[in-house]
């Protein structure tokens, strides 16, 4: 290696880690992410040129490139080492094109682990830039701008200004608008079981399902048929008719990719995919650990292989054996097959070394990040371990007229792997009918029925997607990439188009209404068919097997001739009027329905004539209701003609007059609880940027106090606390308590809480 080199970095933190690692003659600089990118007030492509890029630097940026210009030239050799992936490469070629050094003194640097060993061998194994993995990227940035600067546009003009349309992150939406959708058009269908508990000679008593009738799986629609099988079989005899005993082995599950650890993390702490990744991303760059100094602890976090290095996995079951002996270990090393569309350039998510087990660091650690080190450590050490045997057993119980009953059980005979990792179940998956463990029984012995009783039963709609569920969409259908799935999340959320209700993603109506006219004006670019093959066609330009502006070419001609016919024939939202039979309470003008920027809302057909506006209810046969007025309980203290009403706006709800927009006044719902941090202001009702309520100071920003629960105006009766709360949990408001003492009081007291204006 040179005498006198440069290593440059993405960030300060994996700075700093990588220089304790290197001698005196390597200076380590950050760029601090991406440093040139296209520009904000314009397309920055030139279409008839190539589909030329117009890279300019990000503001703020102009002083880091100069400090590594600086100590670039007084390098003997430059090390460019951003991140080892698409984007890294982007940086790397941004950072060489603005270096003005000659080619041969610049080198690629891949570090997969932020740790002595990573870094020096890395350094050791220097490549070139590549062109094809950075054509790559800029074929995915150009192509999201082509989208995103030709359509947000039509969605400005038809819609309301500041909504953007993304290649992606549309149809992640359009996935969650169709399965809303689902859940609208199910019916559910009545079905019935019967379940009885029998009793033998021996305990426990025995669970049972009615599973065949005569040679046919046992399925009942209707009561009566519930009736009749529970008529014929109460009466007995039940005899057990065949018992099977069988091993079965559960086999570990593959080391964590992106995709699987944001699903994991998501199960296990509610992590969003965000959340996910920025912990990861400070795991993967270094945390100081004592006087061992900053360590990298798992490797590259952006992965979708589950491929582990041959010194990964000699160490992993070196540390099996000697923690939990030799029945644990397999006779051989376990080999993972990276699935479909994967990319096998990095390991799979693991510790970057196991000297350092989570209990040894956890004092150095931010709670997230040991609960996620946690999981990342046992998935790993797991993934090397002996399957786990269960012994089962299934028992059928002969009843009347060719009815039996089946009960299984099953119970842990060997933990295996399970002893250091267990996958978190899904929110989503079946209740088992595994009754544990069961008694002994033989084939003739008789059994006593303790219960025969019939159940109804109908079909559940396809549930909404939580955070897991839906990268687990995302991935299978091919819609981005898993370290993409983060921002495509965090993106439609921030841009209201779907919304969180009780952890699960429903869209809102101006998603909806987005999604439509995207899907009706361009079906193709939206299609989620469409969108996958194109994620195959930028790794086939990685590959070097496609050219990336022959790719955006034929994308564009596409695009451009269904942009002109867009601008035409897309429905325009701003001007749309739905007429209804619902007379105007001012006028008596038919009211018809509107979009607004806080959504639709009912108008008077009569404006500007007649303001009227008012908000409506759908109800369940489709029609629509006149939602009236919650009033307050005053009148106006500005026009004296109006009455206070309860209004809704964009951040949350609020006090308004009736006579707007004539009269304009407002003011925020105070809960006429006293701040008890300033002891000035009162605490007022508010909502945050994802749409829950929350309570602060009316003297923000002089006072930040906030809460979530919410104050009640009543002094405890115990400690004779100004106010006592309720609180506000995930699934709704919940116990009410006071704040100082704890004392509980009854639901009842909610009713003597004042109306406060």
């Amino acid at each position: 290696m040179a005498e006198k080199a440069l290593v440059v970095v993405e960030s300060p933190a994996k700075a700093k880690t990588i220089k304790k690692y290197l001698g005196a003659g390597f200076e380590v600089k950050a760029s601090v992410g991406h440093v040139k990118d296209l520009p904000k007030s314009k397309m920055g492509v030139r279409v008839e040129d190539g589909f030329e890029p117009e890279y300019e630097t990000i503001r703020g940026k102009g002083k880091v490139l100069q400090e590594i210009r600086k100590a670039a030239k007084e390098a003997d050799m430059v090390y460019l080492a951003p991140d080892p992936d698409r984007e890294g490469e982007a940086i790397a070629w941004h950072i060489f094109s603005e270096l003005k050094v000659p080619e041969e003194k610049v080198r690629r640097v891949m570090f997969h682990e932020i740790t002595k060993n990573g870094v020096q061998s890395a350094l050791k194994q220097p490549t070139t830039l590549n062109a094809n993995r950075f054509n790559s990227q800029q074929a995915r940035r150009i192509l999201d701008r082509l989208v995103g600067y030709n359509i947000s546009p039509l969605l400005w003009d038809k819609v309301r200004r500041g909504l953007s349309a993304g290649r992606v992150q549309s149809v992640a939406v359009r996935v969650i608008v169709e399965r809303e959708r689902e859940i609208a058009a199910f019916e559910p269908v009545e079905y019935w079981t019967v379940d009885a508990l029998f009793e033998g000679a021996e305990p426990p008593p025995v669970k049972a399902k009615l599973f065949r009738i005569g040679d046919k799986k046992a399925e009942l629609s209707t009561e009566a048929e519930a009736n009749a099988v529970l008529a014929a079989v109460r009466p007995g005899p039940f005899r057990v008719a065949e018992v099977k005993e069988r091993d079965r082995q559960q086999q570990p599950p593959a080391p964590f990719t992106t995709s699987r650890l944001q699903q994991d993390a998501a199960r296990a702490f509610r992590f969003t995919a965000k959340r996910t990744m920025n912990v990861a991303q400070r795991l993967y760059e270094g945390v100081e650990l004592g006087e061992s100094g900053s360590v990298g602890l798992i490797t590259y976090m952006r992965t979708d292989s589950t491929r582990l290095s041959d010194d990964a996995v000699a160490a992993a079951r070196e540390y099996i054996g000697k923690k939990f002996g030799p029945t644990y270990l397999p006779e051989a090393p376990r080999v993972f097959k990276t699935k479909g569309r994967a990319q096998d350039a990095h390991e799979a998510v693991r510790p970057t070394s196991l000297e350092f087990p989570p209990s040894r660091v956890k004092q150095y650690l931010e709670p997230d990040a040991y609960k996620l080190y946690t999981l990342i450590w046992n998935r790993f050490v797991a993934c090397q371990m002996a399957a786990a045997v269960h012994a089962s057993t299934t028992i059928d119980i002969e009843a009347p007229e060719g009815h039996t009953f089946r009960a299984t059980g099953s119970v842990v005979k060997f933990d295996g792997f399970t002893a250091v990792y267990q996958e978190t179940r899904s929110e989503d998956a079946e209740e088992s009918d595994d009754a544990g463990k069961l008694p002994k029984l033989t084939v003739g012995d008789t059994l006593e029925a303790l219960s025969v009783e019939g159940k109804q039963h109908f079909t559940a709609p396809p549930p909404r997607f939580t955070e897991a569920s839906l990268v687990r969409e995302l991935e299978e259908k091919g819609i981005g990439r898993p370290s993409t799935y983060a921002s495509i999340i965090s993106t439609i959320q921030t841009k209201e188009y779907v919304e969180k209700e009780d952890q699960r993603f429903r869209p809102t109506e101006l998603g909806t209404i987005v999604c439509d006219l995207l899907v009706e004006s361009f079906p193709q670019v939206f299609d989620v068919g469409f969108t996958a093959r194109m994620e195959d066609q930028l790794d086939e330009i990685e590959d070097g097997r496609v050219d990336w502006k022959a790719l955006l070419g034929e994308f564009w001609g596409g695009l451009e001739e269904t942009l002109e016919q867009a601008k035409s024939n897309m429905r325009n939202v701003k001007r749309e009027e739905i007429p209804t039979e619902i007379p105007c309470p001012k006028d008596g003008s038919l009211l018809v329905i509107k979009f607004g920027k806080n959504g639709s809302f009912l108008a008077c057909s009569n404006y500007p004539d007649c303001r009227f506006t008012g908000e409506f209810r759908r109800k369940d046969d489709g029609t629509i209701e006149l939602v009236q007025d919650e009033q307050v309980g005053e009148s106006c203290p500005d026009c004296q003609d109006g009455e206070l009403i309860f209004k809704k706006g964009k951040f949350g709800r609020f006090i308004g007059c009736s006579n707007y927009p004539t009269c304009r006044y407002t003011r925020a719902i105070s809960t006429g609880v006293t701040c008890p941090k300033c002891g000035e202001g009162s605490l007022i009702e508010k909502r945050s940027r994802r749409g829950k309520t929350f309570y602060s100071c009316s003297r923000y920003p002089e006072c930040d106090h906030a809460q979530w629960d919410k104050p009640l105006p009543i002094k405890c009766e115990t400690c004779e606390h100004p106010y006592i709360e309720q609180k506000m949990t995930r699934k709704g408001p919940g116990a009410v308590t006071c704040p100082s003492c704890g004392t509980t009081y009854p639901d009842e007291v909610l009713k003597k809480v004042p109306g406060v204006g």
